[in-house]
């Protein structure tokens, strides 16, 4: 059973370990490549505080973004700021984010997220996790898969998982770890394919980043091409 509780504190911590890494940086850096192709790291920082603005949306029960377009181009706008407009964002809009879940509400409502994507409410935390922690490791500043808490990698791994099980492109793949744990994802029936790999590994191939599952052991069959997030 989700503990918002619990992830709503992870997400806070996550937010002052970007937010203690991103202030050490200069304006320059801003503007360097991320790991995200297309992306400088000032373009992740904006979208992680216009995610979270959007994600207040979706308890207040608003669309996630007005579309896809506004999307990109708040993004676009705001990823050439100087470094302290970006930390007074960060703080601000993540702030903003914390507030709206103080509130009484029914966690275990279904709210509507992205390109019609539902949930549960008690699950919207998870994702903010995910966001700031996954896209602290994409800004390319020494915060790697491996620094991530194991809790989060376990628990990013089983929802990639989940998310890609029942995909007819996907064969159905076990992925293991060497300590002996284990996920199941594809086309339904027995696996074809087993992956194996440290769980950073797994989590860098699930999610479309580091190597894409170089350093990943198979047997039965190819690394499956995953589609993408």
């Amino acid at each position: 059973m989700t503990d918002h509780v619990h992830d709503l504190q992870s997400v806070r911590e996550a937010t002052d370990r970007l937010l203690t890494a991103v202030a050490k940086l200069d304006n320059a850096a801003l503007s360097e490549e991320s790991h995200l192709p297309g992306w400088s790291r000032g373009h992740i920082l904006a979208h992680l505080a216009r995610n979270a603005d959007a994600l207040l949306n979706v308890f207040e029960g608003r669309p996630m973004y007005e579309s896809g377009e506004s999307r990109d181009a708040d993004i676009a706008r705001d990823a050439g700021r100087p470094l302290e407009e970006h930390l007074t964002d960060l703080r601000d809009s993540g702030a903003r984010f914390l507030a709206t879940t103080e509130h009484d509400q029914d966690w275990s409502r279904t709210v509507e997220l992205r390109n019609g994507v539902t949930d549960l409410a008690s699950n919207v935390p998870f994702r903010r996790w995910v966001e700031v922690d996954l896209h602290h490791v994409d800004l390319n500043i020494g915060y790697e898969l491996s620094d991530l808490p194991e809790e989060f990698t376990d628990r990013e791994i089983a929802f990639l998982a989940d998310r890609w099980s029942g995909r007819p492109e996907v064969p159905a793949t076990a992925l293991a770890t060497a300590d002996g744990r284990t996920w199941r994802t594809g086309s339904a029936g027995d696996p074809a394919v087993t992956v194996s790999g440290s769980p950073a590994a797994l989590l860098a191939w699930l999610a479309g980043r580091g190597d894409k599952g170089a350093s990943l052991t198979t047997t039965g069959g190819p690394l499956p091409e995953l589609p993408p997030l």
